[in-house]
């Protein structure tokens, strides 16, 4: 014979038992959604070269321009120009072009060796052409 607190504790392991349930089926389906979702790899390779562009028009815009600061920059921009075959693999044969002409722009910056504002500013010039026009077809 069941007794009231015998069915009060049995309710009570079944309420619990649901509650577990519950909790770990929303706890994997969260997990699953972030899997699928993966590395935004694209957006991180931009974001990085996004980031030493910007370093490198604030160094122009404050007129401070030191050649040791502005080559690492360069090298860092032209690094993630390098990957960008490897971030975008689905693209057509035009984007490829144009991040060809961004490896070009960043090698003649690198070679000129801007030491001064105003020869960092003539550098990024070719630079910022080649992203805004990829940017503006392929975006």
């Amino acid at each position: 014979m069941l007794t009231t607190r015998s069915i009060g504790l049995t309710m009570r392991a079944l309420l619990l038992i649901l509650l577990g349930l519950a909790i770990g089926a929303m706890g994997a389906t969260a997990a699953i959604s972030a899997l699928r979702q993966g590395t935004p790899y694209h957006r991180g390779v931009m974001a990085v070269m996004q980031h030493h562009m910007g370093v490198l028009r604030d160094h122009v815009r404050q007129g401070q321009c030191e050649a040791t600061s502005i080559q690492k920059h360069l090298s860092h921009l032209s690094d993630g120009a390098r990957d960008i075959d490897e971030a975008f693999p689905s693209m057509d044969d035009g984007f490829y072009t144009a991040a060809r002409r961004l490896d070009s722009a960043l090698d003649a910056a690198q070679k000129a060796g801007p030491a001064t504002c105003e020869a960092l500013a003539a550098a990024l010039k070719p630079v910022g052409d080649a992203c805004q026009s990829c940017h503006q077809n392929f975006r």
